[in-house]
């Protein structure tokens, strides 16, 4: 399986290489000549080196937290060897209360520009529901308002080419608790099927999105599926200070210099991540892991680096959290990358 893996991630990385994208705008496209089968292992081998465009579009409002997403992003993105995009998008925030919860048009249309703008610097991009907060304490309630959601994100994207993922929701928690999630789930992904038969989608645990929760996620059968997880052990190295973590100032000054032990925690987290999806036959793609900017940047370093290779020893693909906030790899105030971090990530 592991071999399996590892000749799909490669084939996919020269594929992407080599490509070329088909449309500048994200906006129109031609469905074309397609395949009649779709290799789940080779769409998540596109997704190996991404990063998150965290803290734009999942803000209340683009630009609340800092971050307004640029061209340049994407063009500096792709020129470090990066393959794909992770959009995290805050849909709750810009659609109608009530039935049937329409989308804000002009919003919708800066979301396609994020994604063209992917595509013309030939990176896939993943699109998710991201901070739905009020989903995670009432989520009877709001069931069909997430699927409404679903239904036009389904419409809005349906010819775009397979380069774009659709993530269901991101970090079930609080109420939405497993047994519920489970059976949002196996909804949401029928829905998204009427429009994107082939669309190849991508289901979190609850929890948090953590690894723990992996042994009560239960997948519809469709073998067009990704499984993510997030990874942020040891939260006390990876959020120290953190404001939004109560209690997180404590954790100031905490390391982690790869220690045997350091070491053994990640391997067994990624050994069981992976014999699990062994048994499930799904790829696996780490779709957030990272430190927080008050961490020592040489223990940062050391951490993200040995986390990204053991991922990719065990043939996960995996997204960064994130690009240019808290946790960042570039610095967007001097339009300049922070090498360390980023030599950890993609050697240069």
């Amino acid at each position: 399986m592991l071999l399996r893996l590892s000749l799909r991630l490669l084939s996919a990385v020269v594929w992407l290489s080599a490509s070329s994208c088909n449309a500048d705008s994200g906006t129109n496209f031609d469905k074309g000549t397609k395949p009649n089968a779709i290799d789940v292992y080779e769409q998540n081998a596109k997704l190996a080196q991404s990063v998150n465009l965290g803290n734009a579009l999942e803000a209340p409002n683009e630009g609340d937290w800092g971050v307004y997403l640029q061209e340049n992003y994407f063009k500096e993105i792709k020129a470090k060897n990066f393959t794909a995009v992770r959009i995290p998008i805050r849909w709750s925030a810009h659609a109608a209360n009530d039935s049937p919860y329409t989308i804000d048009s002009e919003f919708a249309a800066r979301v396609d520009w994020a994604i063209g703008q992917a595509f013309k610097y030939n990176l896939a991009a993943v699109i998710n529901i991201h901070h739905y907060e009020a989903i995670m304490n009432e989520p009877l309630k709001h069931k069909n308002r997430l699927l409404a959601l679903w239904r036009q994100i389904g419409q809005r994207y349906q010819n775009y080419p397979e380069d774009l993922f659709f993530e269901v929701l991101n970090e079930p928690h609080n109420e939405l608790n497993p047994a519920l999630w489970n059976t949002f789930l196996a909804e949401a992904i029928k829905l998204i099927r009427k429009s994107n038969a082939r669309r190849t989608l991508i289901v979190g645990t609850a929890e948090w999105g953590g690894l723990g929760a992996l042994a009560d996620l239960v997948l519809p059968q469709d073998d067009n599926l990704i499984v993510t997880f997030h990874y942020y052990n040891p939260f006390e190295f990876t959020h120290q200070g953190a404001e939004w973590v109560d209690g997180s100032d404590a954790w100031m000054g905490t390391s982690w210099t790869g220690t045997h032990e350091q070491k053994e925690a990640v391997r067994n987290d990624f050994k069981q991540a992976a014999q699990w999806a062994a048994t499930h036959d799904v790829p696996l793609f780490m779709g957030e892991f990272g430190a927080y900017r008050k961490a020592d940047m040489r223990y940062r370093t050391q951490w993200t680096a040995f986390v990204r290779s053991e991922a990719e020893r065990h043939g996960f693909s995996w997204a960064y959290w994130e690009f240019c906030s808290g946790f960042g790899i570039y610095d967007a105030s001097e339009n300049v990358w922070r090498d360390s971090l980023l030599n950890a990530l993609i050697p240069q």
